[in-house]
This record gives structure tokens, C-alpha cells and sequence, in this order.
């Protein structure tokens, strides 16, 4: 059978979307037992698990890209869940990294912004989940700083400030949140969570990847696998089975 028959016969095939958008945290989930990659591994033939993450990003700038990531257009029935990761940037100190950081209450504002513009574009709230900057361990961050000319540029409490706003935000959106501040500092040595103060370590990746799940196993683990499992392809006549 040719291929263009065989396409014309069968029927396209769409793999569901779980969309990752957030900043270097995010965009560095797919390395090495990163936390996007364990739920790319967990819904692997069940979903595309897309990374959208971009380093040093803030949610001022996010709020301009996320209708150019998703559309009017774009089938969005076919995104079953997005995550929003933004605040380890904007709760930045104004005074000694005045790029990144966001005000608060322009932080709150921009998360609420992104969620209210995918609920116009037929995202529902089920299918969002804020996640709060996690917690900043300052003598390692203070290392990265000092080894690149420059001093502290963040303080934990005021990153706990901006994780507060995201739930709050959350709740007043109707979306799911993870609270990665908060769960993150009930073990007393947090540190090991993170890799250099800030972004994670493959304990705070294990870590993340596991309370993420927990919020989306019951979303998305009855989705069928796409395409029968070999074994159940009928080798005399495939495309019964397969298309």
C-alpha cells in the first residue's frame, strides 16, 4: 500500500500536549534526570511533553511570548495540562538586578494575566497548575554571584513573598498550584534540593517531578496508549490493527 493511501486512510494522529512554560528551571527539566524528563519517560505513548522553558525570563516578558506559543488557532483541546514556573527572576532584587526583577504586585498580575489568556483560548482552569519559585539558599547563590562580580541578588524571604502571591493568584484563578517554597523548606536542609542556591539538583528535580505528578497522575494516567502495543498488531494484515 502506498504511504499517501495508507495516510488516507487511516486516521491523523495527535498526540495530547502537556506544555512546560517557565524559566531556566524549566528550561533545564529535560537534562539528565530532570523533572520534565521523568514526565516525558511517565506519559511517554500517552502525551508529548513539550518544554517551553527560557532562561532569565520574568513574567513581564512571559505574558508577551504566551500567545505566540498558543494561539487562537491552535487545537488547544489537544493540551491537557500546562504548568507556569515564573518568580525565581521577578523576585530578583530591584537594586542590584533591576532586568529581571517584577514588582509583586506586577508578578501576581502577569500570573493572572497568562491564566486568564489561555482560559480565553479554551484552556480550562483544571488544566493549569502554578508552581511558586522554590526556596533561595543564600551562602550557595551568594558563590554564583561573588564568582561572576556581583553581590547576593536575592534573599529567600522575598522569594517567599512572590511563592505567597503565585498561591494566592492561583486560588483566585480557580488553577492547582504547587507550592514549591513552602513543601521544599519541611525538610530543614533544604539545600540539597538545590544545585547552586537556585536551580535544582537532581534531588530537588526527583523531588519537583514527584509533587507534579501527584497533581496529574489522575488527569492523565487513564489516557490510552497511542498505537497497539506489538504484540497485539496483527502481523498478516497491519493495517487492520494500525490504521
Amino acid at each position: 500500500m502506498a504511504l499517501a493511501e495508507a495516510g488516507a486512510r487511516g486516521r491523523l494522529l495527535r498526540w495530547p500536549r502537556v506544555l512546560l512554560f517557565g524559566d531556566s528551571i524549566t528550561e533545564y527539566s529535560f537534562q539528565e534526570n530532570g523533572w520534565g524528563t521523568y514526565l516525558a519517560e511517565r506519559l511517554v505513548r500517552k502525551c508529548d511533553v513539550v518544554n517551553r522553558g527560557i532562561s532569565g525570563y520574568n513574567t513581564r516578558w512571559a505574558k508577551l511570548i504566551l500567545p505566540r506559543l498558543i494561539t487562537d488557532s491552535t487545537n488547544t483541546d489537544s493540551i491537557v495540562a500546562v504548568t507556569i514556573f515564573f518568580g525565581a527572576n521577578d523576585s530578583a532584587l530591584k537594586e542590584l538586578n533591576p532586568k529581571q526583577h517584577v514588582p509583586l504586585e506586577e508578578y501576581a498580575t502577569n500570573l493572572k494575566s497568562m491564566v486568564q489568556y489561555l482560559k480565553s483560548v479554551g484552556i480550562t482552569a483544571d488544566r493549569i497548575i502554578l508552581i511558586t519559585p522554590p526556596p533561595l539558599q543564600e551562602s550557595a547563590w551568594e558563590k554564583e554571584c561573588l564568582a561572576k562580580g556581583d553581590k547576593l541578588n536575592r534573599i529567600n524571604a522575598t522569594t517567599g513573598q512572590y511563592a505567597q502571591a503565585c498561591v494566592q493568584a492561583a486560588r483566585e484563578c480557580g488553577t492547582d498550584v504547587l507550592d514549591l517554597w513552602t513543601l521544599m523548606q519541611k525538610n530543614q536542609d533544604f539545600s540539597s534540593y538545590l544545585s547552586d542556591g537556585l536551580h535544582l539538583s537532581t534531588k530537588g528535580n526527583s523531588f519537583l517531578a514527584a509533587q507534579l505528578w501527584s497533581r496529574l497522575e489522575n488527569k492523565l494516567s487513564a489516557l490510552p496508549s497511542l498505537l497497539p502495543y506489538w504484540r497485539d498488531v496483527d502481523h498478516t494484515n497491519p493495517e487492520a490493527s494500525l490504521l
